[in-house]
């Protein structure tokens, strides 16, 4: 059962959809907030995974980021990641409030972006009982060398360029300029596989949403490029980490750097044959399968109190 809920994040109104499992059981069931990869919507696979986590047996909250998608927030299109941080907090406020749903067992999930937004909120956020990435990136690292690692450094300072005199127009009163978020067909393709299954996703019938973000404020970017979501994965334990990548994604060594920083316990599980994108909607139900066990285990037992090094 899907019902639309909406609650206060630093003040913006964020709008979810909050699934509830289908079979009644014996108490309120535990939750897990869903986060989705950067310019995306509630509706494409954060909903999808959240629908899976309730086929299981879980309450799951997915999410629309602060200024984008169906919740408030202006300028629109502004992706900060200080404020998708604190969606992930707010989101787990929400839910201990809902006398449905064991708020002492409440974990989270981010894919893509939201895998490396997910970990700061929990690192800081002790309500936060067990942490899960699909996919994930530090879209700080990922707009300052690119996906794979090879970018050029000219490029984010190009982009800094943009952004410092985005930021003198807005200062002027004239409308913040926007930074397109969408390649066309042509150019994907000569991007590889990586930018082609981008625009596949968010560019056609695969997953294309009406209110996904298909442009960024320049006013996101020195944001966004400041942003290190790892630093702090260590203060996650001793409340487990899950990391689920393809091990054909170009992103996959962020998930291995990460899981690398990261204490005990915590696990790394590859999915082969896999590519980014295809953990957003290709293979969900094989992630499915780990990430279930892995949330009914740990938002089961009694919550750890001691740091395991």
């Amino acid at each position: 059962m899907r019902t639309n809920v909406t609650y206060p994040s630093a003040g913006i109104d964020i709008a979810a959809h909050l699934y509830l499992p289908d079979t009644p059981a014996d108490g309120p069931p535990a939750a897990v907030v869903v986060g989705h990869p950067g310019s995306g919507v509630k509706e494409q696979t954060a909903g999808v995974y959240a629908q899976q986590l309730a086929d299981a047996g879980f309450a799951a909250l997915a999410f629309d980021a602060a200024h984008q998608g169906e919740s408030g927030g202006s300028p629109r299109g502004l992706e900060d990641p200080a404020q998708r941080v604190e969606d992930f907090k707010a989101a787990v406020s929400y839910l201990t409030t809902r006398t449905d749903i064991d708020s002492d067992r409440i974990g989270a999930l981010g894919i893509c972006a939201s895998g490396g937004y997910v970990i700061p909120a929990a690192a800081t956020d002790h309500r936060i009982r067990a942490v899960a990435t699909v996919s994930a990136v530090d879209l700080g690292l990922n707009f300052r060398v690119g996906p794979d690692g090879t970018q050029s450094p000219s490029v984010v300072q190009g982009l800094l360029d943009a952004a410092s005199a985005a930021r003198t127009v807005e200062a002027a009163g004239e409308p913040m300029p926007m930074m397109s978020l969408r390649s066309t067909e042509e150019e994907a393709r000569a991007g590889g596989r990586y930018a082609y299954e981008g625009w596949e996703y968010y560019s056609t019938d695969r997953a294309s949403h009406p209110r996904q973000a298909d442009e960024f404020t320049f006013s996101s970017i020195d944001r966004i490029v400041t942003f290190d979501a790892f630093q702090l994965i260590g203060l996650i334990a001793p409340r487990p980490l899950l990391m689920v990548a393809g091990d054909e994604a170009a992103t996959a060594w962020m998930s291995e750097q990460a899981i690398e920083k990261a204490y005990e316990p915590k696990q790394l599980q590859w999915i082969k044959g896999a590519s980014h994108a295809d953990l957003y909607d290709h293979y969900v139900p094989e992630v499915t399968t780990v990430l279930a066990p892995f949330f009914t285990e740990h938002l089961a037992a009694a919550a750890p109190t001691a740091l395991m090094v």
